[in-house]
């Protein structure tokens, strides 16, 4: 398995991703063009495992300017290579990514969390992960209907101060907000 990040957008490999991203994310998916956007402005990475010259799983992270974490935004694996452990690769990868940019101490994610077996299941993946549900902060957004969390991860060993859900969603909003501003069709 090779595994490669780009900085910038892709055709050839977003058109390896795009079924995967569409499978896996149904519902709450950004349309492609607000990834586009969100390339074209610099506050995305895309990551992918490579299997002969397939995506196998990816992921793509995101960062605002000037901050100490980095979002992932969307993490899937290829129904094929699913419970194979494929997902914490990944997930290593691009936390050893990370590090070696230097600039970023955390990683952070927003789970759903309404009372589902399946959200149960991502929330156990996570964990399984290292990362820690923040707090019992619950985040209603105005468009969506799922509740949802954040989750945290430090980058390295040294002990930092426990993040507030409240905080780290004030972080995803602010990125949220840049991500879709000025979208061009």
């Amino acid at each position: 398995m090779e595994f490669i990040t780009i900085n910038h957008w892709d055709e050839e490999l977003w058109e390896k991703i795009r079924p995967i991203y569409q499978q896996s994310f149904k519902h709450g998916a950004k349309p492609e063009k607000i990834l586009r956007n969100m390339s074209a402005k610099g506050l995305c990475t895309f990551h992918a495992a490579m299997e002969e010259n397939e995506v196998a799983a990816f992921a793509i992270t995101a960062s605002l300017e000037g901050s100490s974490v980095i979002i992932i935004d969307y993490l899937a694996v290829r129904q094929e290579y699913r419970r194979h452990g494929l997902g914490l690769e990944l997930l290593q990868y691009v936390k050893e990514w990370a590090l070696s940019q230097e600039a970023f101490q955390r990683l952070i994610i927003e789970v759903e969390c309404e009372d589902k077996q399946e959200n149960k299941k991502r929330i156990l993946f996570w964990q399984k992960c290292g990362f820690v549900l923040a707090d019992d902060y619950i985040h209603h957004y105005k468009w969506i209907p799922e509740p949802y969390q954040a989750m945290w991860l430090d980058l390295s060993d040294q002990k930092r101060t426990v993040m507030k859900g409240e905080d780290l969603f004030k972080i995803i909003t602010a990125f949220h907000k840049v991500s879709f501003r000025n979208t061009t069709s």
